[in-house]
């Protein structure tokens, strides 16, 4: 069994409710699909955790922009990236030395035999958003698809669901909170751990229940491999609290974490 969590935003208590279930289920294997900090209060903590916690990590475009500077972003995740960086140049010279490096080799995507791993698309691993009314842009998805060999995890919507090569998106309640994955390709969304956007205000991430192919990697044909759709209550309150008492991060980004949008 392996984590998948993904869109962090420095909101440290959702990532440390998260770890925490995955450290009760007796999970070791953690990768991260990016964008660990941006919006949240807590940057150079989160990027400590996932650098203890994940064997992999992908870049995501708030990290990126973080590194260089933001494209496309809105005025309050703009302020917030700023900040993000003013808190990761200043206070803490070695541990933020090690935090640059971190982020400055961070790769756009992982491959594995039948597996991809983005923060945003195949096509676009850093910024294209996949949405789930994007199953009605038949060409989009086949252009997706394309590029997938069997099974794509991705994040950067903050929304969870299952994407089928026939053009259907399954959300986590109408299947149970499982899939289980076969012969067709899909792209999974892994939902956000800081900022989930669908409703629910719980940390979402997913746990990949593998068959053994007897090299470690998945395979339908030794056993069903299933994707596990996980929420984790953790205290928004706090987080919001730190959100309000930091002039540069507009109170939106702490009051949307009570409403899950």
């Amino acid at each position: 069994m392996r984590a998948i969590i993904s869109d962090i935003h420095g909101n440290l208590e959702a990532l440390e409710a998260v770890l925490a279930d995955i450290r009760e289920q007796g999970i070791d294997v953690v990768f991260c699909l990016g964008d660990i900090i941006g919006y949240g209060p807590n940057p150079r903590e989160c990027i400590d955790a996932v650098m203890k916690a994940c064997q992999v990590t992908i870049l995501g475009n708030h990290d990126q922009a973080a590194l260089f500077d933001p494209e496309g972003f809105n005025a309050g995740a703009e302020r917030a990236i700023f900040w993000t960086r003013h808190m990761l140049e200043t206070g803490d010279p070695d541990g933020n030395e090690r935090r640059w490096e971190f982020l400055g080799e961070l790769p756009r995507m992982r491959r594995e035999p039948k597996l991809l791993f983005v923060h945003g698309s195949a096509r676009n691993p850093l910024s294209e958003y996949v949405f789930p009314e994007d199953v009605y842009n038949q060409r989009k998805m086949e252009r997706i698809f394309s590029l997938v060999d069997r099974y794509c995890f991705q994040g950067h919507t903050h929304i969870p669901g299952v994407f089928t090569e026939n053009l259907n998106f399954h959300s986590p309640d109408e299947i149970d909170y499982k899939y289980e994955l076969g012969d067709e390709k899909v792209l999974v969304n892994v939902g956000s751990v800081g900022q989930p956007r669908d409703g629910d205000n719980r940390a979402a991430y997913v746990v990949i229940d593998e068959g053994d192919s007897g090299n470690g990697t998945p395979d339908a044909g030794s056993g069903p491999v299933t994707v596990q759709f996980r929420r984790v209550a953790y205290d928004f309150e706090k987080t919001i609290s730190k959100i309000y008492d930091i002039a540069e991060l507009d109170n939106f980004l702490g009051d949307r974490l009570r409403d899950g949008r």
